[in-house]
């Protein structure tokens, strides 16, 4: 099956599910090829467009101007999960090239192994060259069950089933359980053998470094919860000199559908109890709690009450939300801009609402906002 009939079919099931999910032409011009740091700025030195609901209105500022938009007391929720280097290269058993990205581990366990199972994206491999000059993947979609594959130091992945049942008749899903045998655990393995997964729209591979953020703690993410890219030390220290208060959760994101967009699958997440009692004094004391990113948003929505209390959770969340969804647990949004269709814009119109959120996306291309995860950013304001 080509990616073209996967997408326009995916396409299809959106726009029956959810017909509401925005849509605008993204001239490739505005897309962000490379991290600021290459382009001779600093992380923080990103355009940020701000959007507040109750005036309705836009401003265009910088990122480092975010100590003069927020208030003593508001509460920044950052997602602490750090990015693995996702991406394997591998063959199968008749010698086609092949890349595997992992998304995250199987849900429902299996075996006493920790590395054992995994949700994987098995895509076909560019045309050989230089690394840093490889051209993106794209999505391998017919891929038999039972499939082997080889990966480096004769380690292997076998795919055991789809992780989630084909959303239509004769459509294959992305995502498969597979089984991982390695020579050593994980986390050393894609130290040594794996790369951050990148798409079509990036000029070439970028160290792992570049897809971390400040708040980085547990591996975990296939890829980066990006919106908290453009936060440094001395930006960090200005909003805490200045009262705001950090408050961190854990949401482990999965690999994204940049050809077709998907709701999100299952991803593991934590809401300690000091960050549920801080973000509910927060409400109670009248101050604004902003989540940075729409993976701090799942999080929180998924540990709230239908009052909007905030409890300490720990597990998988299979939450998505949709823009009729009243969202109980944030007050404003940083995130960054996300593609045509993309199902993250449905928790953004939960949060600014429709005509705001057309708005901003109408402005952001008009005044030459970049998008991805190198790119610009959008703070919702209540």
């Amino acid at each position: 099956m080509s990616a073209a009939l996967y997408r326009t079919a995916e396409r299809e099931r959106s726009s029956k599910r959810d017909a509401a999910l925005i849509g605008f032409d993204l001239p490739s011009r505005l897309e962000a090829t490379r991290p600021p740091e290459q382009r001779g700025f600093g992380r923080e030195d990103v355009r940020l467009l701000v959007a507040r609901r109750a005036a309705q209105d836009i401003e265009h500022r910088r990122f480092t101007d975010l100590p003069r938009l927020l208030d003593r007391g508001d509460v920044l929720v950052v997602n602490t999960s750090a990015t693995l280097p996702a991406s394997l290269e591998a063959q199968t058993l008749a010698g086609v090239p092949a890349e595997l990205h992992l998304s995250t581990r199987d849900p429902a366990g299996g075996g006493d192994d920790p590395d054992g199972r995994w949700v994987v994206e098995l895509r076909h491999a560019p045309a050989r060259m230089r690394p840093e000059r490889r051209p993106a993947s794209t999505p391998w979609l017919d891929a038999p069950r039972g499939l082997v594959l080889r990966l480096a130091e004769g380690a292997t992945a076998r795919l055991l089933a789809p992780a989630v049942r084909p959303a239509l008749a004769g459509i294959a899903t992305r995502l498969w359980i597979a089984e991982l045998s390695l020579p050593r655990p994980l986390p050393r393995y894609l130290a040594r053998h794996g790369r951050p997964i990148r798409y079509g729209y990036l000029e070439r591979d970028w160290p792992i470094a570049a897809y971390q953020t400040i708040f980085a703690e547990t591996p975990g993410s296939a890829e980066m919860a990006s919106a908290a890219r453009p936060f440094s030390p001395e930006l960090v220290a200005r909003l805490v000199a200045q009262g705001i208060v950090f408050a961190p959760v854990t949401l482990h994101a999965g690999v994204a559908s940049p050809e077709a967009h998907e709701p999100p699958a299952a991803e593991c997440y934590e809401v300690p109890a000091e960050t549920a009692g801080l973000v509910n004094l927060a409400r109670r004391l009248g101050h604004r709690v902003i989540a940075v990113g729409t993976t701090a948003v799942r999080a929180l929505e998924t540990a709230a009450d239908a009052g909007g209390t905030i409890h300490p959770a720990t597990g998988w969340t299979t939450l998505v939300i949709d823009r009729d969804r009243r969202v109980h647990s944030v007050d404003g949004l940083v995130t960054g801009w996300h593609e045509p269709h993309a199902s993250h814009l449905a928790i953004l119109e939960a949060i600014a609402g429709r005509p705001l959120l057309e708005a901003s996306y109408r402005e952001a291309i008009a005044s030459g906002y970049l998008w991805h995860e190198f790119g610009d950013s959008h703070l919702i304001l209540p």
